[in-house]
């Protein structure tokens, strides 16, 4: 794991951003196409607003994927993850090709299925993810499954994700916020080739704290990331406050 950490989370959604149309660049040089999976929430607005800035990259090379889902709200809802993803990045680079996860679908594990049928075609080139409140990724919770094989998996939220999603402004109550959601696994984010992990703020550095020191454990879900042979963590210094003593050196820190 490679991480860098920068003085602002505008800082660090550039340089993400810019390792990340690298990425997709040498995919499509590679084979004619970057397959990659997008994040949403608060940790991906600096990132997504760097990327989509970036016109270097052939978007109509590319197919993306959606990392998770509500489940029961609609894609006009303001926490949707479609309205996020379509608002802040398909909308504006129109990739060639864009699978989302349905939410609202009559039966979630058939639109797992769905998905699912579709993702295992597919080698997936680059993740963009993040690291929750609680330390989980995409939505695996802790404890979260490290072993379950479908790519798309039902999940139960916590109460501490659902506070992370009033505390961001998504909802105005717990009692709004899903109790369900259509995820990625772990095992499936870990088959990326690159994963890119972007977590600004200080509400993150207890989390970014326990999955780079502690155990790696399914009670600290993004821990798993350490066994990866290409994440690249990009973190703010607020994000990082209890995990390193860095030196600002360059726009960027070392430890």
């Amino acid at each position: 794991m490679k991480t860098e950490i920068y003085e602002t989370k505008e800082e660090m959604g550039k340089v993400a951003a810019d390792k990340a149309a690298e990425l997709l660049k040498e995919a499509i040089r590679e084979k004619n196409e970057a397959v990659f999976v997008a994040a949403t929430g608060a940790s991906q607005f600096e990132f997504l607003e760097a990327l989509t800035s970036i016109s270097s990259i052939d978007w109509s090379k590319t197919v993306m994927f959606h990392l998770d889902e509500y489940i029961g709200i609609s894609e006009t809802h303001p926490a949707s993850f479609r309205r996020y993803l379509k608002e802040r990045l398909v909308n504006k680079v129109h990739p060639g090709t864009v699978y989302l996860i349905n939410g609202d679908a009559e039966d979630p594990q058939l639109e797992c299925e769905r998905v699912n049928k579709i993702i295992s075609q597919k080698e997936i080139d680059v993740s963009f993810v993040g690291i929750g409140e609680n330390g989980h990724l995409a939505f695996n919770d802790p404890p979260a499954d490290f072993n379950v094989a479908d790519p798309y998996i039902v999940i139960e939220l916590d109460e501490a994700c659902r506070r992370q999603q009033v505390g961001e402004g998504w909802f105005s109550t717990l009692q709004e916020v899903p109790r369900r959601a259509i995820s990625m696994s772990i095992k499936q984010i870990m088959k990326s080739r690159n994963i890119i992990c972007t977590v600004p703020d200080s509400r993150k550095a207890q989390a970014v704290k326990n999955c780079l020191e502690g155990n790696i454990s399914p009670y600290n879900p993004a821990s798993i990331l350490r066994k990866h042979e290409r994440v690249f963590l990009f973190l703010d210094k607020n994000a990082a406050e209890l995990k390193y003593q860095w030196i600002l050196i360059q726009g960027g820190f070392r430890w």
